[in-house]
C-alpha cells in the first residue's frame, strides 16, 4: 500500500519523509489539496528504477532486432553498453 503525505508534511516533517525514503525503497506520494502532485523517493530508489527502466528498453531492442534478423555479436553488444556508462 502506497504511502500518501499532504503537502505541508515536506516543510513540518521532511526528515521523517526522508528516513522512510532511505530505509523503504518505495516513493511517498504527497497531495495537495487532497489531490495527487508529487512521488518522493530517494536518489538511490530513483537511480535503481530508471536503471530497471534502460535495461528493459535495451531488452526490447534486442528483442526486436532478434525478430528482424538484425543480429549482432555479443561482444559488439557489450563493448557499446560499457560506451554508454
Amino acid at each position: 500500500m502506497p504511502t500518501i503525505r499532504p503537502s505541508v508534511d515536506l516543510r513540518n516533517s521532511y526528515n521523517e519523509i526522508s528516513e522512510f525514503c532511505h530505509t523503504y525503497p518505495e516513493a511517498v506520494f504527497i497531495t495537495k489539496n487532497g489531490k495527487g502532485d508529487l512521488a518522493v523517493m530517494s536518489i538511490a530508489t530513483y537511480e535503481k528504477l530508471t536503471g530497471k527502466m534502460e535495461l528493459y528498453s535495451l531488452l526490447a531492442e534486442g528483442i526486436e532486432a532478434e525478430i528482424k534478423g538484425d543480429e549482432r555479436a555479443v561482444k559488439d553488444v557489450f563493448s557499446d553498453l560499457r560506451k554508454k556508462r
